[in-house]
This record gives C-alpha cells, structure tokens and sequence, in this order.
C-alpha cells in the first residue's frame, strides 16, 4: 500500500506499507480484519499492525457509543474504499479512540517526534 509521510500534513515522502486483508466466510455481510505486515506507529494502529477503523468494525450498534452503525462496515464497502479509508487514516489519526496508546500519546504530546519516528519508518520501508 502506498501511503504519504503518515502522521503530517505533508506529502512529500511516500512510504510503501505492506497490509494483509483476511476475508470472513461470510464476507460481505461481516469485514475483512486488516493487519499491516510492515512497521508501523500510528494511534489507530495496534502493535500487533492490526487496523482499527469504523468501517472495519462489525455492522450494527456499537456497544460503547463511539460509533453510529452508518460509520460500521455495510455490505456495500468494497477493498477499494478500504484502502481509501486507510490511506485516509493514516494522514489523519483518530486520537479519541486510539488502538496505540503510546503512538496516540507522542502524536498528541511530541508531534515533533511523532513526525520523525514516522519518516524513519517512511525511510525503512524503501530499503527493503
């Protein structure tokens, strides 16, 4: 997946994340999961690469309140506007309901160092 220097305005670095995409036997009425394989830092990111996005998320009623069910996964999502979404994500982290506390906390806190912790990981991904 290509995406821009995540975590800033700007886009003049363009990092290249390696994703996997795990379709349910019930796909479409439930979401694929989404892990990135490659390194990542970033609020909505768990450690573990998983992707914690609304559209991701089961359809209906979220039982915490944070979500509406028209901001969940509908059959009518697509991988295109997955990635979309992602990429969308990525540039603009969703620090109310972080999946990386500490990423969400540097990102708030240390933007500075937010930004270059990411352009390293921007940098490692062209090496290999």
């Amino acid at each position: 997946m290509g995406c821009n220097d995540y975590g800033s305005r700007r886009h003049t670095l363009g990092g290249f994340f390696k994703a996997h995409l795990s379709f349910p036997q019930n796909y479409p009425q439930m979401p694929p999961e989404m892990k990135f394989i490659s390194e990542m830092w970033h609020p909505n990111v768990y450690p573990n690469g998983g992707v914690c996005i609304s559209i991701l998320h089961p359809p209906g009623d979220d039982k915490w309140g944070y979500e509406q069910a028209g901001e969940r996964w509908l059959p009518i999502h697509t991988v295109e506007t997955i990635v979309l979404s992602v990429v969308s994500m990525l540039s603009s982290p969703n620090d109310e309901s972080p999946a990386n506390i500490e990423a969400a906390k540097e990102w708030r806190d240390n933007n500075k160092e937010f930004k270059k912790r990411c352009r390293v990981i921007v940098r490692k991904t062209h090496e290999g």
